[in-house]
């Protein structure tokens, strides 16, 4: 069985009838046997919960982007959502300097601010990273992210970036990207990592795999995702789903009763 570990099921644009009940039914009859929702800003957190609420192999994360700059909290507000029992995880945060380079010091605290709050309450961190490969390493060494543990989501950086997050005891995700004609780089780069240090995911909406590039990604096509890996990892998909979905387990502790 698989797991999506990071996906944003609130996001979804329900067209042409089709349900998030339907679209959480094809995921589960390819196989697909937890989902983690992840969450991007606080404000919509109360709505992001209400909307999962019927899903019981639905677990959730809190936190805010660090694209989301103009989402101004407290971080005594980040505290109080996280503790939330079907809260599995904080974030995501992080550094996208690609995007949004001017405002490096608002997401660095933001980033500080949700270590510290993943410290206290235990639960493993959520990491958007993108043309920031120093500064991150060096906010999650800084604040001994290596207890909390996390994800590197979304991967798409070098090597070495990934070696370092991974002797923090970070997994490394993998989605769709992995399967565009441009990222050959990435390709190596899975083909070097430990199958024990990764995790599949789809970041639906965005970001569909082939054979769906230009459609609206969904859970369901992290089963692409997983075959396209496990081919580059020269193992079986049953193989793949295993390992990967212990991976998910083992970092997310509290998903297993969420």
């Amino acid at each position: 069985m698989l797991v999506d570990s990071h996906c944003h099921l609130d996001r979804l644009k329900l067209e042409d009838s089709q349900s998030l009940e339907q679209i959480i039914t094809t995921a589960r009859e390819r196989g697909v046997e937890k989902f983690l929702c992840v969450s991007v800003t606080l404000d919509d957190f109360p709505n992001m919960l209400k909307t999962i609420e019927p899903y019981t192999d639905v677990t959730v994360s809190c936190g805010v982007h660090p694209l989301h700059n103009e989402c101004q909290y407290q971080i005594a507000d980040l505290r109080k959502l996280a503790t939330d029992k079907r809260v599995v995880a904080v974030g995501e945060t992080g550094l996208d300097y690609y995007y949004s380079n001017e405002t490096k010091a608002w997401q660095q605290q933001s980033f500080a601010n949700h270590c510290q709050i993943a410290h206290e309450l235990d639960k493993p961190l959520i990491i958007h990273t993108r043309d920031a490969r120093e500064d991150t390493i060096a906010i999650l060494r800084e604040h001994n992210a290596e207890k909390p543990r996390g994800v590197l989501h979304c991967f798409t950086e070098s090597l070495a970036m990934a070696k370092a997050a991974i002797d923090m005891n970070f997994m490394i995700s993998i989605s769709g990207i992995v399967t565009f004609g441009n990222a050959s780089e990435l390709r190596d780069v899975v083909r070097a990592l430990p199958l024990e240090s990764l995790l599949v995911e789809t970041d639906s909406p965005w970001l569909a795999p082939k054979p769906y590039r230009g459609k609206q990604n969904q859970p369901a096509y992290v089963r692409e995702v997983a075959q396209f890996v496990a081919d580059l990892k020269g193992v079986s998909l049953e193989e793949l789903a295993r390992v990967t979905t212990a991976n998910f387990y083992d970092l997310f502790k509290g998903a297993a009763h969420a």
